[in-house]
C-alpha cells in the first residue's frame, strides 16, 4: 500500500466508486466524503498528500471547500467536474486548484495527474527540508539569498516586481497561475483584472530571460487563463 493519502470528495456514487476503485488498485490510501462539510472535516481527521474534488456538491460549492484547505495547507487539489467553461476553471484554479479534469475523465489520465501532483509535492517538501538558497532550471539560476537572478551566469537585470515574479513562477513551476492569483500574489494594491501591468511585467521579465528567438523558452502563455514556468 502507497503512503500516499487521497480524498475524493464526489457526491455521485458511480463516480465515487469509479475513482475508489482505480486508487484501490493503484495501491493508494484513501477515504471518501459526499459532500463539502464532510470533506471539510475528513481532511483535518484523514489529513490527505491530494485531494480529488468535484465542484457540484450538494451542500456548499467545491470552491468554497478549496478556500477553506488553502487556509490549512498547500497540498495539491485536482478538481474533477462537469463544469467545462472556462470561466469555472479559471474561478477553481484563482482559489488555489492545481489541476482540473472534465468529466467524463479517463481514470488513465486521472492517475497520471495524480502522479505530476506527487512529483510536485516531493519537490517542495525537499525545499523545505534542505532550505535551498538557489534554484537552477536549464541555464536559469535564481539567488534566493541574494535576490539576484542569472542566465548563463551572467546577472540579470531585474527590477523587484519583475525578480517576485520570476521566484513566484520558479516556486510553481510546470503549474498555471491565473492572470488573478498572480495579481493577487504580486500587486496587492492593485485590482485583480489590472492585466496590464502584469503584461508589461511579464514583457520585461521575457526581455530578461528569453532575450532573443534563438533563446531557452521558460514562460508559456495560456489564453485567457494565464501562465507556466516551463521545466527544462
Amino acid at each position: 500500500m502507497s503512503e500516499t493519502r487521497i480524498l475524493i470528495v464526489e457526491d455521485d456514487t458511480e463516480v465515487g466508486k469509479l475513482i475508489s476503485m482505480t486508487l484501490k488498485a493503484s495501491h493508494y490510501a484513501y477515504t471518501w466524503s459526499k459532500d463539502g462539510n464532510s470533506a471539510i472535516t475528513d481532511f483535518k481527521i484523514f489529513k490527505p498528500d491530494i485531494v480529488l474534488l468535484d465542484l457540484g456538491l450538494p451542500d456548499i460549492d467545491g470552491v468554497e471547500v478549496i478556500k477553506k484547505i488553502r487556509i490549512n495547507k498547500m497540498i495539491p487539489i485536482i478538481v474533477i467536474s462537469a463544469r467545462s467553461e472556462e470561466s469555472e476553471k479559471i474561478k477553481a484554479l484563482d482559489e488555489g486548484a492545481d489541476d482540473y479534469l472534465v468529466k467524463p475523465f479517463s481514470v488513465n489520465e486521472m492517475l497520471a495527474r495524480i502522479r505530476v501532483a506527487l512529483r510536485r509535492l516531493k519537490l517542495i517538501q525537499d525545499v523545505d527540508e534542505v532550505e535551498v538558497k538557489d534554484y537552477q532550471n536549464g541555464n536559469l539560476r535564481i539567488d534566493y539569498a541574494a535576490r539576484t537572478a542569472y542566465l548563463d551566469n551572467k546577472a540579470l537585470t531585474l527590477t523587484e516586481t519583475t525578480f517576485n515574479l520570476l521566484c513566484l513562477f520558479a516556486k510553481n513551476t510546470a503549474k498555471v497561475l491565473t492572470h488573478g492569483y498572480v495579481m493577487r500574489t504580486i500587486w496587492k494594491d492593485k485590482p485583480i483584472n489590472d492585466t496590464v501591468s502584469l503584461r508589461v511585467a511579464i514583457a520585461s521579465l521575457r526581455k530578461e530571460i528569453e532575450p532573443n528567438e534563438d533563446s531557452t523558452k521558460y514562460i508559456q502563455t495560456h489564453i485567457g487563463v494565464g501562465y507556466s514556468f516551463i521545466q527544462h
